[in-house]
């Protein structure tokens, strides 16, 4: 054995070994994780292609695009997807406006009350919306807005809109006020200085907070289950309920084929903006000197 060898505590020898098989350890827990998530993704798009789909993960006998076609119809499809398109999009836009300009005076002013404002917001996300559906079922119905979709967007907006506060409030942070005070030398209101300055640096954030508030109000089931009664009005969370038939049976093959096609729109609106996520704040040299 090498003198340097002989040398070393027994300790430090055995040191390399732990890292090992702590190392593979975690490997094989994240590999755990990975595949528990990853077959339920497996067994949705094999399902989809299989018209005698069960529970069970297996390779379709004779792949088919039938589900697809069994699916691709205005009343189960179209006109959900439509209503979902609407009703999100919309709310999610209203959102984003309504946080931009409640999160610029929190992010830029200071006040004794902002400390207790921001808690009370955060507090707000917590309240569980099945709590205020009664009550705001009963609103609905005197002030005429129940089975309309606008008014589904407005509570869905003012449902997501005490996170989307406080996020944009943190991004908003993270912009120099210098630039704004340049934006004022130059003549520039308020307004045009949180439109054509704050925002456009920050645009990763409002990225961020679209794409939640999107994806939160894409899967709500309860909320328009509750406020929209005409079938024709509902949107593709609350139309799944079409492959689920009486005494237990369902419709594995097309309840997979809708769920692909129900992911789609939140996908590729993820794809779109992703590179902005990634971009970080751009700021350049817009600081200098």
């Amino acid at each position: 054995m090498p003198p340097s060898r002989r040398l070393l505590p027994r300790a430090l020898c055995h040191a390399p070994r732990r890292e090992n098989r702590h190392r593979l350890a975690a490997d094989a827990g994240l590999l755990a994780v990975a595949v528990a998530f990853a077959i339920p993704l497996v067994w949705l798009v094999l399902s989809s292609l299989d018209t005698e789909a069960t529970l069970r993960v297996r390779l379709p006998t004779s792949p088919s695009p039938d589900n697809f076609s069994a699916v691709l119809t205005d009343e189960i499809t179209f006109t959900p997807m439509l209503n979902s398109l609407l009703i999100c999009g919309g709310a999610t836009l209203l959102t984003v406006l309504c946080a931009a300009l409640a999160a610029y005076p929190l992010s830029r002013f200071r006040s004794r009350f902002s400390r207790p404002y921001l808690l009370t917001i955060l507090f707000s996300t917590c309240l569980p919306i099945t709590a205020v559906m009664v009550p705001v079922y009963g609103l609905f119905v005197q002030v005429n807005l129940i089975d309309t979709r606008y008014g589904t967007a407005l509570f869905l907006a003012a449902a997501q809109l005490p996170f989307a506060i406080w996020l944009m409030k943190n991004f908003m942070d993270g912009v120099p006020k210098v630039l704004e005070e340049a934006a004022w030398t130059d003549g520039a209101s308020w307004p045009q200085t949180l439109l054509r300055v704050i925002l456009p640096l920050m645009g990763p954030g409002v990225a961020v907070v679209a794409i939640y508030t999107f994806i939160m109000m894409w899967g709500n089931f309860f909320v328009p289950f509750m406020l929209l009664l005409s079938p024709e009005q509902l949107p593709a969370s609350v139309s799944i309920f079409n492959f689920f038939g009486n005494y237990g049976a369902i419709a594995f093959g097309e309840l997979s084929a809708f769920s692909i096609l129900y992911s789609t729109p939140v996908l590729v609106l993820y794809i779109l903006i992703s590179r902005r996520l990634g971009g970080g704040f751009a700021l350049g040299g817009a600081v200098k000197g």
